[in-house]
């Protein structure tokens, strides 16, 4: 099951909401919710039993402060339900309604985005990419993906300004940073920004920091991870590891966009799998690279390269082959448990 499979699920996952960004915020001041990607083996073992797997339970047993997941249904009185027990939770919603393609599908994004406003969304989530380097071995088709995901957010735009409800678009190893942020300055929205994930841009050679300089006046929402890496023979492995383990500048970055907005949200997306293969000394990986029109300068490389080389691993990377479906489970729960210790004793979260 890949990421994208998994968002797209989250739509099926029973869940719960608040109705504003101030009635979520619960008693204790945390901010921090989830994600379903921080679940992964939860979702399997659900699914492996029977019945799907309750995000919203296992955020809030976990204290966390909110969920990104999408109502049961769009009837009525299952909005009316969903939004009853976020509301009794005192967590905020996020949800991932599908974009439209083309102008034939624009009613159906509205009626999801009518009813997810209802069940309490306080912003939408896109993802809307995969790894381009993985993905495409020429620079034309990606050139093509690039301009048909900004001709389906140009579609959505008048919707979510109706409805005043924000779309953040992830990050998603799509496209850089100085791209994403061109992008939604021509398209002049503000109900269109971004779900800034804080380490997703290191698989295309940008340091956390210099990803969320660019990206912070846009950003809507955060997706909180801490990265490792270490070196293999076609470049370096790339992996999601507990808070205050990896390189990222998680104190930096929370103030950065704090200083946006005091009221930011942040969703913990720790995901416990094998570490990604980034090739950076691979012809693929450069393939989809065009010095006019979607630059990566080498200065970018060999600062990175000159990261992993500088800053190994505390932790062998988490890994997850081999490992029983029980074994990832209880894997998974550590990682996001010390996550989640850590946001609360160190980050305000």
């Amino acid at each position: 099951m890949t990421r994208r499979d998994v968002l797209a699920l989250a739509g099926s996952l029973p869940a719960v909401l608040s109705s504003t960004a101030a009635s979520a915020q619960p008693s204790t001041g945390r901010r921090m919710g989830g994600t379903p990607t921080a679940f992964l083996a939860h979702v399997r073992a659900a699914r492996e039993g029977g019945s799907p797997f309750d995000i919203v339970e296992h955020c809030h047993s976990m204290g966390l402060a909110g969920v990104q997941t999408n109502p049961p249904s769009l009837e009525p009185e299952a909005i009316r339900k969903f939004r009853d027990r976020l509301e009794a939770y005192k967590m905020h919603l996020v949800t991932d309604p599908r974009l439209p393609r083309n102008a034939g599908e624009i009613a159906a994004f509205e009626a999801q985005v009518k009813a997810h406003k209802e069940a309490g969304a306080v912003a939408f989530h896109a993802a809307l990419t995969g790894r381009r380097y993985d993905e495409f071995a020429a620079f034309e088709p990606w050139k093509e993906m690039f301009l048909d995901r900004q001709n389906q957010v140009q579609l959505a735009e008048p919707v979510l300004r109706k409805y005043k409800v924000p779309l953040g678009l992830e990050n998603h190893k799509g496209y850089r940073s100085a791209e994403q942020a061109a992008w939604l300055k021509r398209l002049g929205s503000e109900w269109v920004g971004v779900c800034l994930d804080f380490g997703n841009n290191l698989s295309l050679c940008e340091d956390p920091l210099d990803t969320a300089r660019t990206l912070a006046p846009y950003t809507v929402y955060a997706h909180i991870k801490d990265m490792a890496m270490e070196e293999y023979e076609d470049g370096f492995l790339l992996s999601e590891v507990p808070f205050g383990e990896g390189v990222v500048d998680l104190p930096q970055i929370i103030a950065m966009l704090r200083k946006k907005d005091p009221n930011m949200i942040f969703n913990l997306e720790m995901i416990t799998r094998d570490p990604l293969k980034i090739p950076v000394f691979t012809p693929k990986y450069w393939a989809t690279f065009d010095d006019a029109y979607s630059p990566l300068p080498g200065r970018d490389l060999a600062k990175i390269l000159d990261l992993v080389h500088k800053h190994k691993p505390k932790q062998p990377l988490p890994r997850t082959a081999g490992l029983s479906a029980a074994q990832q489970l209880k894997l998974e729960d550590e990682l996001n448990q010390k996550c989640a210790s850590y946001a609360h004793e160190h980050l305000g979260l």
